[in-house]
């Protein structure tokens, strides 16, 4: 996995806030299946004082987890300090809080979170190990943790492309499954549901999807990327390679998602 820079992440992502939800079709699906998931666990909330949105970007999901489990403070938690602006600016309400924080480093007490609940966010983390030992930390004996996350088969279409191309760093690299379930099997979490998916999108025109990834903010953070612009001669590469994935009459996009949701061991 390609090293990420977290400050990159912030300042993109951040950019992204205004316009992020016309284009986040995506993330807002797989974040509903992942609140379909928690619920249908039977997880009994009556007694939640607190519950953890991490990469909460726009608040998409604030109402929804706030109506999960109504007595508990809702805790939004972002590294984009302009993705929380705009959540505290659109979705402020009785019993929220606003927290700027990386997932690996949160200034939480230990045994202090009922639910950790995080949609396609945590692949953006650099150290999967610090990752869960922290969420691990700050969740009470019994919490749960439900997140989802992309495999490496994310924007397969658009890498081999590039691949054409030149050897350099242009998608998004993300872990395996088993990387996340190694990492996962180093805390006695019980695992209540999971499994994988393969997304696809379609587009009529390869510019549609880059496009959509730079109002996204999810655009190329990894070190290696080229710097500077790309010229004529190669984006007319990049689009012919592309144009091999062609299926009536529209380009695919992958997405490999994964779903968990762990429970921590009560002690």
């Amino acid at each position: 996995m390609a090293v990420i820079d977290k400050q990159k992440i912030a300042a993109s992502f951040s950019r992204a806030a205004e316009q992020y939800d016309s284009v986040a079709h995506l993330q807002q699906s797989v974040g509903r299946q992942l609140l379909l998931l928690l619920e249908t666990t039977g997880i009994d909330t009556e007694g939640f004082t607190c519950i953890g949105d991490i990469g909460c970007g726009t608040g998409y999901f604030t109402q929804s987890l706030c109506e999960y489990a109504p007595s508990a403070h809702y805790l939004g938690i972002d590294i984009a300090l302009g993705m929380l602006n705009f959540s505290r600016q659109h979705h402020n309400r009785a019993n929220t809080h606003w927290l700027c924080a990386d997932a690996e480093s949160l200034p939480l007490l230990n045994q202090s979170v009922n639910l950790i609940f995080s949609s396609l966010a945590l692949q953006w983390s650099s150290n999967l190990t610090q990752l869960f030992s922290e969420l691990y930390r700050v969740l009470k004996p019994g919490g749960c943790l439900a997140f989802s996350t992309l495999g490496p088969k994310t924007l397969q279409e658009l890498r081999t492309a590039w691949a054409a191309v030149d050897d350099l760093v242009h998608v998004n690299s993300f872990s395996p499954k088993r990387q996340w379930q190694g990492v996962l099997s180093q805390q006695p979490w019980h695992t209540l549901t999971e499994y994988s998916v393969l997304e696809t999108l379609q587009y009529d025109r390869l510019q549609q999807l880059t496009q959509e990834l730079k109002t996204l903010g999810a655009h190329n953070m990894n070190d290696g990327q080229r710097l500077g612009l790309t010229g004529r001669e190669r984006i007319k590469q990049l689009r012919q390679g592309y144009e091999q994935y062609r299926e009536q009459g529209k380009l695919p996009a992958s997405y490999e998602v994964y779903y968990w949701v762990v429970q921590k061991a009560v002690v």
